[in-house]
């Protein structure tokens, strides 16, 4: 993705209504989701979102461990969020931090036997409230299509040099 350039972008197609619709629609989703589906694992489990994200992250690698910049990058949080997530993770004996095997430089996080025990005990929770905060109200016939777009779109943000995400104002 390149640097922005303000000056094309000034000379931008204004959005049609349609797009002016989605737009602010996502807006709202994209604050209101997190916040909803926070409050439910938090209220049922004692586990935020971001820290169900970085165990079932971690849950799911070989080794049930990963580069702290790789967890950051799989979980689109910055480095030194990730750090103090893993680190509360760390209290709670849900994770461990540790120097790289081969590596002495970087850290790892590796999820703990109670980490994978509070991940799968907090997924009834989390699928109950994705199924209903989202799953459910969506069309079948347009999931595929929606999360094949949904995902070009993360995938395209999450593969971005950090100067391209934040630009310069």
């Amino acid at each position: 993705m390149e640097a922005w350039d303000w000056g094309r972008v000034a000379a931008s197609e204004p959005l049609s209504c349609e797009e002016e619709r989605l737009w602010r629609s996502l807006q709202r989703l994209l604050v209101a989701l997190p916040r909803a589906l926070d409050e439910d694992l938090l209220r049922c489990t004692g586990l935020s979102l971001t820290q169900y994200i970085v165990l079932m992250h971690l849950s799911e690698v070989a080794g049930n461990q990963l580069r702290m910049t790789d967890l950051a990058a799989a979980t689109a949080l910055s480095a030194s969020r990730i750090t103090r997530v893993v680190e509360d993770l760390q209290a709670d004996d849900l994770v461990v931090k540790r120097r790289h095997a081969t590596d002495a430089r970087g850290y790892v996080a590796v999820i703990t036997e109670e980490g994978r025990r509070r991940l799968r005990g907090a997924y009834p929770a989390h699928l109950v409230s994705a199924r209903r905060r989202v799953m459910d109200q969506l069309d079948p016939a347009i999931v595929g299509p929606l999360a094949a777009q949904v995902e070009s779109v993360a995938d395209r943000l999450c593969a971005a040099p950090q100067a391209a995400r934040e630009p310069e104002v």
